[in-house]
């Protein structure tokens, strides 16, 4: 039997730990009384403003001042002017930290995923939480330790060798 993960339990100042604990649990996105529900297969954190990598690394702007936010809501912002990205605030509040989901059993990278789920920017600063239409549930499935594996983020090379070769994204397939 899943459970809800409520907002306030995805509140922790360790960004990266809070990453790889989100592998396999599950993200489910209702409406119209229809619910999909997907394992999460890979994600990336990103961590406050020393991350170069991270978009809050100028500090807070209009764009992301909802990862200023105490964590368990979701930040989605529209990358390229093509693909919504949908990522997970993770950090106390003021502390500017998420996590970018970048797959799910059935649906690999960021923009498939979010077309796939009909995830757009109507859910930024939404709570995690079913009352939104999206929101992760654990049904105790635990990930192997051998199977995850981890590596620099995708992407990010702008942000310079220390930052961009973080092995900050973690993955597993099922």
């Amino acid at each position: 039997m899943s459970r809800v993960i409520e907002p306030h339990e995805l509140q922790n100042p360790n960004t990266v730990t809070v990453a790889r604990w989100l592998l396999g649990k599950t993200l489910v996105r209702t409406r119209g009384g229809r619910r999909v529900a997907a394992r999460i297969t890979e994600v990336e954190a990103y961590h406050g403003e020393s991350d170069l990598a991270c978009h809050a690394s100028r500090g807070r702007t209009r764009r992301t001042d909802v990862m200023y936010s105490a964590g368990g809501v979701w930040y989605v912002y529209l990358c390229y002017g093509i693909h919504e990205m949908l990522n997970l605030v993770t950090g106390p509040e003021h502390f500017p930290s998420a996590i970018l989901i970048r797959g799910v059993e059935g649906l690999s990278g960021p923009g498939r995923l979010t077309k796939g789920l009909a995830v757009d920017r109507r859910f930024n600063a939404q709570p995690a939480h079913p009352t939104s239409g999206l929101h992760l549930e654990d049904d105790g499935f635990e990930v192997p330790k051998r199977a995850v594996r981890m590596g620099p983020r995708v992407g990010v090379d702008y942000a310079g060798p220390v930052w961009a070769n973080k092995p900050w994204r973690f993955w597993f397939v099922p």
